[in-house]
């Protein structure tokens, strides 16, 4: 079966585009655990997967594009990081949190973007890692789960969030030391 060359930068594209539809939903009642929550914690979820989806795609159908490697990572940062603003807007995350994962992803993406020209950056394994461990604690922290199963939950939460902020810091630095040893590997060689 062939599919559109172009579909999985496209599923990439409706995953930046769900980003602050998903935003406003949250903070459209305050955050309330009204069917907003809910519908908010939902679009994420679904958005978030679709970047299994697009990946397998490009890489089942062998159309895996420079562009999609740029577009992918870009659509994973601007979704999961309304997510943490949003969160610490409504005063459910530190704030020191979510600047430490915006610094992070906002200092990365402006280095792909730097050097899009000479090469792409793919995302590397410990990256990736990282977006699987934010994915889940940001639907954890956003579905309104304590109106369910109670107060307890609260832990859980920070438990998560801890872990993919941990991982969130030292995929940076993994990324960070990976471009400044293929930075050296080039100025060798010239």
């Amino acid at each position: 079966m062939a599919i559109p060359r172009q579909l999985p930068n496209a599923i990439t594209i409706v995953r930046i585009l769900c980003a602050p539809v998903f935003v406003w939903m949250l903070l459209a009642d305050d955050g309330a655990d009204g069917a907003l929550r809910w519908w908010a914690a939902a679009l994420f979820i679904v958005a978030i997967a679709t970047d299994g989806i697009d990946g397998y795609l490009a890489r089942r159908y062998e159309i895996v594009t420079d562009l999609g490697k740029l577009l992918d990572p870009i659509a994973d940062k601007v979704l999961t990081g309304l997510a943490f603003i949003g969160l610490s807007i409504l005063g459910e995350l530190p704030w020191a949190f979510t600047i430490l994962v915006l610094v992070r992803e906002l200092g990365i993406t402006v280095h792909r973007l730097v050097v899009a020209g000479d090469h792409v950056v793919a995302a590397a394994w410990m990256g990736k890692l990282k977006t699987v461990a934010q994915a889940v604690a940001l639907s954890l922290a956003l579905l309104p789960l304590w109106t369910v199963v109670g107060e307890w939950v609260h832990v859980l939460n920070t438990v998560t969030m801890t872990i993919a902020v941990v991982l969130t810091v030292a995929s940076g630095i993994d990324y960070v030391i990976t471009a400044v040893r293929a930075g050296s590997g080039r100025t060798a060689r010239r």
